[in-house]
């Protein structure tokens, strides 16, 4: 399994490839795609929108993972990344592929054990998890390597999302059949 992860942004926006092969992981590859720093918001997700299609072209991924949206508290940076969100979707969808998205927390805890660890924590964990010498620069990337690797140690790639099955349905029936299962846990 080829999985393609990427860390979306406006200015730069990281991308790792790993892949999977009888339970052994090796970086196929890593890097940034960084659209014109003078272009428009509109011209720069055009720009990140190419190079992720050449990016799919040359790494042939199986599946892509992101990071799930947050909302810090700068709002117009939130609507920003919004967008760049929603383009890179779009083009991994019109590419058919798979995508798959993890929180911030999960991505940590997979890379380091623990959902709090800071950003240089999980890059200084990424080379010996994949058996790299260093970590790849900048955080981006390493982030990007990350979100593949989450998606990778997971097992998303034999049940199509973390916590899910196949079919990509819960496998909870939810919240009221716990309820109705468990009723001596009300009392």
């Amino acid at each position: 399994m080829i999985v393609l992860g990427v860390d979306p942004g406006s200015r730069k926006t990281g991308y790792g490839v790993i892949a999977e092969a009888e339970g052994r992981l090796s970086v196929l590859g890593c890097g940034l795609i960084r659209p014109a720093a003078s272009g428009t918001l509109h011209e720069r997700i055009g720009q990140l929108c190419s190079g992720l299609e050449e990016v799919i072209a040359n790494m042939k991924p199986e599946a892509v993972a992101l990071e799930t949206a947050f909302v810090g508290r700068n709002v117009r940076s939130a609507l920003i990344l919004g967008q760049v969100r929603g383009a890179v979707l779009a083009t991994v969808i019109k590419l058919g592929l798979p995508v798959r998205e993890y929180a911030p927390r999960e991505i940590k805890l997979a890379v380091t054990g623990t959902g709090a660890a800071r950003k240089e924590q999980v890059a200084s964990m990424l080379p010996r998890l994949l058996g790299l010498e260093e970590a790849p620069k900048p955080l981006d990337v390493t982030d990007a390597l990350g979100i593949a690797y989450c998606d990778l140690s997971r097992g998303a790639s034999l049940t199509g999302h973390c916590g899910m099955t196949g079919s990509g349905k819960s496998r909870s029936k939810g919240w009221a059949a716990f309820v109705d299962a468990h009723p001596e846990l009300l009392a």
